[in-house]
């Protein structure tokens, strides 16, 4: 990451921080000592950040700046908001027939990730992607804080070896369906369970979100796999959705997004999308809630 992206990212991470504490004032503005915001007369032309119902940038950095500021401040303000995620080649597989998948997606895009998941309050996925990748679900590769780990294992599939509940790297809670027993030796320091209704073997997502914006978990990152990030898109539970993309093609494999066919384009989801160059990875990021 070079300097000015860094200083970019600090910037992003003091502005989540202050929406987090409490929503600014419509017009305030802000100005940054490299560490936290403070707000400051409209009249100091040093201020870079204002705030209009989100917040705003009001300084050039240079195109690197501009456009980390122009990617992530929509996700720094402090409201609840859901995000999926997927990495996939040009063929819209995520994974190859066997599984393996590190890495679809190159080193820009992971960078990416893991300033999600430092953005985000929570970061969700389902039992496939803990049994096929074992994620760790950390921000190590950038500066910021883990998110509270949340595995969806309806009918706990899942033994207690992953290292979602066993690293001790961040908290984890294991969310099961309404009724399944949860055998002791499940039971683990820093993992909580939580039972959410389901029905046909799926979990009731709206009361899964529910649940956890009740714990102050306003911005939740849905991470994978792609059964998962399709079950929330499906559901109109997703306010974005970034897809990176890579220059290769699979074949056959496992795939991304997948939702019920339409009889014409026009029935299709279109959301409002801009594209980011991550390396030779191309990002969209699609705006759900424009589209609602």
């Amino acid at each position: 990451m070079s300097i000015l992206e860094d200083s970019a990212w600090r910037l992003i991470r003091a502005a989540a921080a202050r929406a987090r504490s409490s929503t600014p004032q419509t017009g305030e503005r802000f100005v940054f000592d490299g560490v936290a915001l403070r707000s400051t007369p409209v009249s100091d032309r040093n201020a870079v950040l204002a705030w209009e119902n989100g917040w705003r940038a009001l300084t050039s950095g240079g195109d690197a700046a501009e456009r980390w500021l122009d990617l992530y401040l929509p996700l720094a303000g402090g409201r609840a908001e859901v995000v999926g995620q997927l990495g996939q080649s040009l063929d819209g597989f995520i994974a190859t027939a066997c599984g393996h998948s590190h890495y679809v997606t190159g080193e820009p895009s992971l960078l990416h990730l893991h300033r999600l998941r430092a953005l985000c309050d929570a970061v969700v996925v389902g039992a496939g992607t803990v049994a096929a990748d074992d994620p760790q679900l950390t921000t190590r590769r950038v500066s910021g804080e883990n998110p509270l780990r949340v595995v969806l294992d309806p009918q706990l599939r899942l033994s207690g070896t992953s290292r979602v509940f066993s690293d001790g790297q961040a908290p984890t809670l294991r969310v099961r369906a309404c009724g399944v027993p949860l055998p002791d030796g499940l039971r683990a320091p820093g993992v909580e369970d939580m039972e959410v209704p389901a029905a046909a073997g799926r979990l009731e997502l709206p009361v899964l979100l529910e649940k956890l914006h009740a714990r102050g978990l306003n911005v939740i990152l849905i991470e994978g796999g792609g059964v998962t990030v399709s079950a929330f898109l499906e559901a109109g539970l997703l306010d974005r959705l970034h897809v990176a993309v890579a220059p290769f093609f699979i074949g056959e494999g496992r795939p991304g997004v997948r939702l019920p066919p339409v009889s014409r384009l026009d029935e299709c989801h279109r959301p409002l999308t801009r594209t980011y160059k991550l390396g030779e990875d191309v990002l969209f990021d699609c705006d759900l809630r424009a589209a609602k």
